[in-house]
């Protein structure tokens, strides 16, 4: 993802083998199709006035101060409070995250958990988010799990800081790999996120050769739904960007709910950040004919 006049590489994606099985229909109780929208933009932009004011709302926003890393300042937090009192079509509060860079686990760790602190240690002691989201973020689980107990462990540093605040709070954690991410991501014990982004990419690839068939993969089996993960629904986010028209966005949403995903957002804005402007309909259109998926 891109974030306010910058940006980081996206991992690299390997050809697209064939599916290995079908969608899957959602079983009883599983939560259906909700927005979950990348914010790129500053705490006054209209997107985020927009954002405010849709009902139903989006069920999460992501802020970007400066990639993560100015200051979650006063104009910050209550851009953060108004979005979190707007109502999502489920009838819960919006949630929101802070964004926090990761270099697909390069990034030195003090320096993660420094902007993590950043919006989860403000100086009035309380929480104006509901937890973080990290982006550019490995895919493979690296020797002896290596990679993924490294997320593993920005997750735990997110839950304390949050439960150190408030123990009450609950925390939503979203990793972004762009891309199908390894199942060991999801081990029992071992789950580094809440959330997974699996697809990151234009409405073309999205509907041609760069969907790789699952949100999960095996290195020995290949990609696979990964609903047997996910019993709730929700543990799958898709992004698209470069969606022609209303008709494409209700098109890729449809689609996203076909292929497990329990957030979804689309927008006809385009490379090199898509996420800094909003879509070319009211995000009311998105929200509401999401709420009808499920």
């Amino acid at each position: 993802m891109t974030a306010e006049g910058g940006g980081a590489p996206a991992p690299a994606v390997p050809p697209a083998p064939a599916p290995t099985e079908p969608p899957r229909p959602r079983g009883p109780g599983v939560r259906g199709l909700e927005i979950a929208v990348p914010a790129y933009v500053w705490a006054n932009d209209a997107m985020l006035t927009d954002l405010t004011a849709t009902a139903p709302a989006p069920s999460v926003v992501v802020l970007n101060p400066g990639n993560g890393d100015a200051p979650f300042d006063a104009r910050w937090r209550s851009r953060a409070d108004a979005l979190r009192g707007a109502t999502t079509a489920t009838g819960e509060k919006t949630k929101v995250l802070g964004y926090v860079h990761t270099d697909h686990g390069n990034r030195d760790l003090a320096a993660v958990k420094a902007s993590v602190d950043n919006y989860l240690k403000t100086p009035d002691g309380r929480l104006h988010v509901d937890g973080i989201f990290f982006d550019v973020v490995s895919r493979e689980c690296g020797p002896d799990n290596a990679t993924r107990d490294h997320y593993a462990e920005l997750r735990r540093y997110v839950e304390d800081s949050m439960q150190a605040v408030d123990p009450a709070a609950p925390d939503l954690v979203v990793d972004n790999p762009g891309t199908a991410i390894a199942d060991c991501y999801l081990e029992p014990g071992h789950r580094t996120a809440d959330v997974f982004v699996t697809f990151e990419d234009t409405y073309a690839a999205y509907t041609g050769a760069g969907w790789l068939g699952g949100n999960v993969f095996d290195p020995l089996t290949g990609y696979r739904a990964g609903t047997e993960l996910d019993p709730t629904g929700t543990a799958f986010w898709h992004l698209v960007h470069g969606v022609p028209d209303a008709a494409a966005m209700r098109a890729a949403l449809r689609t996203a709910f076909e292929r497990g995903a329990g957030y979804a957002y689309a927008t006809s804005a385009t490379m090199p950040n898509p996420w800094n402007t909003g879509p070319a309909w009211e995000h009311r259109a998105q929200t509401g004919y999401a709420a009808t998926l499920g």
